[in-house]
C-alpha cells in the first residue's frame, strides 16, 4: 500500500437508540499486537457492558491484516460494518471499539448495522487526519551557518525534521516521501543544498498532514 489516512490520537463518540448506549473508541495502533492489547484494555474498562464488538485495519510487513468480531450480537450487524467503514475511507493502522450497554429494547438488525456505524462514523470524524505514505528516515550533516537555509528548503518541500542535533556540525533526522527522494539528490548534486554527507537509517511509513 502506497499510502493511507490514519488518525493522530485517540477519539470517543456516543450514540444512544432506544435506551441503547453505543460508546466508540478508536486509537491509532502501529501493528496487531497492539491493537489487540487496545481491545482488551477496553473490555477491561467496560468489562459489565454486553457487548464490545471491534475492527481493525494494521499495515504489517508489507500487508494490510484486517480482523472484525460481532462479540455476540447477531452476525454481519456490527463488526463487519466497522470495519466497511474503515475500508471505504481508506483508513489503517486504526482499531475501533465500540461497547454496547444494551437498553432493554431489541434494535433489530437494521437498527444494530445502523448504531453501530454511526458511533464508528462520529468517532473517525472528531479524530485529526494524517496520511501515512512510504519513505525513507535519513540522517543529513551539514554545516552550522547551512542550517537555516535547509530548514527553509524542508519546509518548502514538505520534509519533516523529526531531530536536530547540535554537535561539531550540524546532525539532522528526516523523513522524506519516496517520490520526493530523487530531486533532493539532485538538489544535493547540484549544491542547491549544501550537506556534508546523507545516510539512510529505515524505510518506513511516515506521516503527512492533511492539508485542509
Amino acid at each position: 500500500m502506497e499510502e493511507f489516512i490514519t488518525i493522530k490520537e485517540c477519539s470517543t463518540a456516543e450514540v444512544i437508540e432506544k435506551k441503547s448506549k453505543f460508546i466508540a473508541n478508536i486509537f491509532y495502533v502501529e501493528n496487531v499486537e497492539e491493537a489487540e492489547e487496545k481491545i482488551k484494555q477496553i473490555k477491561k474498562t467496560y468489562h459489565d457492558a454486553k457487548h464490545n464488538c471491534v475492527a481493525y485495519r494494521v499495515a504489517e510487513n508489507g500487508r494490510i491484516v484486517e480482523k472484525s468480531s460481532d462479540d455476540g450480537e447477531p452476525s454481519g450487524t456490527a463488526g463487519a460494518p466497522m470495519l466497511s467503514i474503515l475500508q471505504k475511507n481508506n483508513l489503517c493502522n486504526i482499531v475501533v471499539i465500540v461497547t454496547r450497554y444494551f437498553g432493554g429494547i431489541l434494535l433489530g438488525t437494521g437498527g444494530l448495522v445502523s448504531c453501530y456505524s454511526e458511533a464508528t462514523i462520529n468517532a473517525i470524524s472528531k479524530a485529526e487526519k494524517i496520511i501515512k505514505c512510504q519513505g525513507i528516515e535519513v540522517e543529513v550533516e551539514l554545516e552550522y551557518n547551512n542550517l537555516e537555509i535547509f530548514k527553509y528548503y524542508c519546509k518548502n518541500g514538505d520534509i519533516e525534521i523529526i531531530n536536530i542535533k547540535y554537535l561539531d556540525k550540524i546532525i539532522c533526522k528526516i523523513e522524506i516521501e519516496n517520490s520526493k527522494i530523487a530531486k533532493m539528490l539532485q538538489d544535493i548534486e547540484e549544491k542547491r543544498i549544501n550537506i556534508i554527507r546523507n545516510k539512510i537509517l529505515d524505510k518506513k511509513y511516515i506521516n503527512k498532514c492533511i492539508k485542509k
